[in-house]
């Protein structure tokens, strides 16, 4: 009995209470109220694809709409190979086909919501990376009509995710509000990242842990994560987010030139 009351217990503190917490910020700020009344515009934040020569990659996150804003990001992936004209956006949606190609503009506002930069790269490092990332894209299972499922997932998070994770030189992983991210595709129990950096173990997506050089150490409770990062030193709170030296802080915008 003594056992049980003190996982309760650490199970409020833990992630209960922040997530409690974030809700309460969250409600204290002002929100659209519906789609039609959120902002999905550029955020000025990426240079003109024609004036940016080399390759590039990015991963942005920006928290979603609605209450579940106050915990949980959508992710998306852009790329743009050398001397391209134009970026190549990729999000998961929950209608339709789920997988869309430049549906927004690549650096968009999420619900209003700035974007925050996950991770980013160019030049010779991108441009060999982009091919696998494509074909990642292509090898996602849950691609067809259906195939989204807002929680546990598989959502717009586990997409991107399964690409992180199929091209683990990428080098990160999703914000820890990114709910759905630890949801496995296949029905897989665990996972072990092609260079053996980081390991993951999920039930559904609703429990998990995750340990490697990318990851930390995390533990998943109903989407919920928490977590220390040794490599990159931080702590992450459920539904408050990442704090630490590589904290996800949103992207500036750049000049009124910019697209």
């Amino acid at each position: 009995m003594k056992v049980a009351k003190r996982l309760l217990l650490a199970i409020l503190i833990i992630y209960l209470l922040p997530a409690l917490a974030s809700a309460g910020l969250w409600a204290m700020k002002e929100h659209p109220t519906g789609y039609r009344n959120a902002r999905w515009s550029s955020a000025g934040i990426l240079p003109q694809a024609p004036a940016d020569k080399p390759a590039a990659i990015y991963v942005y996150s920006a928290m979603t709409g609605g209450f579940k804003g106050s915990i949980a990001s959508h992710a998306w992936i852009v790329m743009k190979p050398q001397g391209a004209d134009s970026y190549e956006r990729y999000d998961k949606v929950g209608w339709g086909n789920p997988i869309r190609r430049n549906a927004y503009a690549p650096d968009a506002y999420w619900y209003s919501n700035m974007p925050r930069l996950v991770v980013e790269l160019h030049g010779e490092e991108a441009e060999k990376l982009i091919p696998k990332v494509q074909q990642a894209i292509a090898d996602y299972p849950y691609g067809k009509a259906g195939g989204y499922h807002i929680y546990p997932g598989p959502n717009s998070n586990t997409f991107v995710a399964h690409v992180l994770r199929s091209v683990p030189e990428l080098g990160v992983v999703l914000p820890p509000d990114a709910v759905g991210r630890d949801y496995l595709p296949n029905g897989e129990f665990i996972h072990v990242a092609d260079d053996w950096k980081d390991v993951s173990l999920s039930l559904g997506g609703f429990f998990g842990v995750s340990a490697g050089a990318r990851s930390g150490f995390e533990v998943n409770f109903l989407g919920l994560v928490a977590g220390i990062d040794v490599m990159k030193p931080g702590i992450k709170i459920p539904g408050l987010g990442y704090f630490g030296v590589n904290s996800f802080e949103p992207a500036p915008e750049r000049p009124p030139t910019s697209a």
